[in-house]
Formats: C-alpha cells, structure tokens, sequence
C-alpha cells in the first residue's frame, strides 16, 4: 500500500494531467453527440459537414487525388477518390430528400462530382489495371464494374432529383453495357479487377444502379436485378451467418468458402436497403446477431470471432478493439434506414469517440477526416440514408 501511495505522489501531476484530458474527452464527446435525434440540431450539423466536404471533394481531380494517403498507391488513391464522390453524390441526394430547400445546390453539386469522375486522371487507376480505358471501351467484353457503377449509380441519384437530361445518353450507355456484361457471366458476377476473386459489395453497385435505372426507365434491366437477387439468397448466403458473403471465386464455385468480413457484410446490408428492404431486413438481423458489438465503444467487428484486437485492414482500416471503422460507418447506414434509433446513436457516439469533431466558421468535420476523407463522406452519406 506504501508502495501505491509513493508511486501516485510521484506521479501526481501525471494523473491530474490524464483525469483533466480524459473529461475533457467526456465532455467534448457529449458536446458532439448533443444533437443526435434532434431533427433541426441534426439538420445544422448535417449542413456544416456537407459544406465542409465541398471545399475538400468539388475540386480539381489531381487536387482530390493528392487528398487521398499518398501510402495507398495509385490505385487505392483512385477507389477512395471514386468512393468520395459517389458516397458524396449519394449524401446530396439523401440531403434533399431530408431537406428540400437544398435540391438546387444538391443537383449542381452532384454534377459537378459526375465531371471529376468522368475525368481521365480518376479514370486511370482503372485504366491502369484493366489495361483500357473504362468508357473508350464500353462496347468491349472486359469488366470495368466498379467504376462504371459508381459513375451510373451517381448518374442516376442525378437524374432522380430532378438533374437535367444532359447525362441520359452516357446512364443509358453504361446500364446497358453492365447489364449486357452480367447476363455473358454464367454466375452472374464480374471481378473488379484482373485475376482477383469476385467482391460482392462491388457487384451490389451495380445491382443498385441499375435498380434506380429501372425506376426512370419503365422497368428497364429490373429483370436482372431480379435474377441476382434471387440467385444471391439460394446460391451466396453464408451458411453459418445467414448474410450474403464477402467473395465468390471467380467461377462463382460456391463451395469454396471464403472469409466473412464485417466491413463487407455491413456494406452490403447498406446497399441491399437500396434495391430489396425485405431483404435488407433480414441480412441486417443475422449483421447484428454476427458482428455487432454493443459494450462501451459500441460498432461492428469485422471479424465475426472479434479477433483483431489491434490490427490494420486495407478494407477496414485500423482496428481498435476488435472494431471494423468501416462496417461501423456501413452500420449507421443500415440503422439510420431501418429506424434503430437507439444502435445509431451509439454507433454515431463511437464515431464522435474515433473521430472527434471540430467546427469553425459554419463548417463541421471529424478531426481525422484530413487523414481519411472518404470515412467523412461515407458517415455523412449513411447517417441520411432516409427510407425514399
């Protein structure tokens, strides 16, 4: 006891230093978490990181490249300044569902996104890989899927607001060449890239784009989504989750098993709430019961085993406590469409906890949204994921 007593005199200004830091964290994390729920705290809160976002995304395209972690390489670069976009696009059509006042600024910042993916320079991580340029070669046989649906996923959102017409022969283009490129694949499915298995959030993309092509467009291509659908429930449902697995191979064997991932899991449960809500609704229940971890630091593991105390994932990012940041960021997606109140406040308290929010001069941002922009779209993006 002697012992414990020298030890806190000796550090005591040590202590008083980390109690005073740690209320401070409490009290800020309050502060940050203040406006959840309330619909017009909310709303401001919403606005000023949407605005912040502007000045950081509607930009030159080499500009927003050099925003991406130089580390990743140049195509890691290039999917996050893709997903930037596009999630970015997605929060502006969910901002004006939420917020009508806004659909003008909505629409013309959605287009102003389409250019910078449109552009050669976030073009050529694609490129790069599939050895042709993803829109000079799209009457060609070769996948492209994850660009060409982002960019149509993004067309669409346009077009849904009210966007003009100036798009419609470019959406008309890439739908038909996706869904020409879906029905030649006997398993349905198209890799990413070259010789690399089959990433079913990918796939969902395009499943999603050409969902919302069908809404403007009579019911154009909805026969595919609906043969995918079925065939994603009786032939890629993971038999020990019941969710919607991560990978196929690229022969679409089922019977090689491969890893369910969290951050995948969560990411596909977002985008299934946007072609099939019953079935959304189902895979949301087997996530929760799979990897959710409600404790303190509530989230989404990425590991089903919740292995990973302290570790880095190229799709997850670092995980803290067996935590996923991006199947939590996904979650609040799925939590925000299917009401669960009280799961995305606390999931929306452990980004606040991760992320640590700062505001100056009506714009709002995580602190670390300088080291991982596309985190800062993604959230922004899920926590309006409204039912349409």
């Amino acid at each position: 006891m002697d012992k414990i007593k020298d030890w806190i005199l000796k550090h005591k200004l040590f202590l008083i230093t980390l109690t005073i830091l740690v209320l401070i964290k409490v009290v800020w994390v309050a502060w940050g978490c203040w406006s959840i729920g309330k619909h017009e705290k909310e709303k401001n809160d919403i606005l000023q990181r949407k605005n912040w976002l502007v000045d950081k995304i509607v930009v030159e395209p080499r500009q927003l490249l050099k925003e991406m972690p130089g580390g990743l390489g140049l195509q890691f670069q290039g999917e996050w300044a893709l997903y930037s976009c596009s999630m970015f696009s997605k929060a502006f059509s969910n901002i004006s569902i939420l917020y009508p006042e806004t659909k003008q600024e909505s629409i013309n910042t959605i287009d102003s996104l389409i250019q910078i993916v449109k552009s050669p320079e976030l073009r050529l991580y694609d490129k790069m890989r599939w050895g042709e340029d993803p829109l000079d070669s799209i009457a060609g046989d070769k996948s492209h899927i994850s660009y060409l649906s982002h960019l149509a996923w993004m067309i669409g959102n346009y077009r849904k607001i009210g966007g003009g017409d100036n798009y419609n022969a470019l959406h008309d283009s890439l739908c038909k060449a996706m869904n020409r490129r879906i029905l030649e694949s006997e398993c349905m499915n198209l890799p990413t890239y070259p010789g690399e298995d089959i990433y079913i959030p990918d796939m969902l993309v395009a499943i999603v784009a050409l969902t919302d092509y069908a809404q403007l467009n009579n019911g154009k291509y909805q026969n595919t989504v609906n043969r995918w659908i079925q065939r994603a429930k009786s032939e890629w449902i993971d038999s020990e989750t019941g969710l919607l697995r991560s990978f196929l191979p690229l022969d679409g064997n089922t019977s090689v098993l491969s890893p369910i991932k969290g951050s995948y899991s969560t990411l596909n449960t977002y985008y299934l709430t946007q072609i099939d809500s019953e079935f959304a609704k189902e895979q949301y229940s087997h996530l929760k019961e799979a990897f959710l971890k409600d404790s303190w630091l509530t989230g989404f593991k990425e590991y089903p085993d919740g292995s990973g105390f302290l570790g880095m994932d190229m799709d997850a990012g670092p995980i803290i406590f067996g935590l996923s940041p991006s199947g939590t960021a996904f979650g609040i997606g799925c939590a925000t469409y299917f009401n669960d109140t009280d799961l995305r406040k606390h999931l929306l308290k452990t980004a606040e906890i991760a992320g640590h929010t700062v505001s100056w001069n009506g714009k709002r941002r995580y602190l670390l949204a300088n080291i991982a922009l596309v985190g800062e779209t993604i959230t922004l993006a899920m926590r309006t994921n409204c039912i349409k």
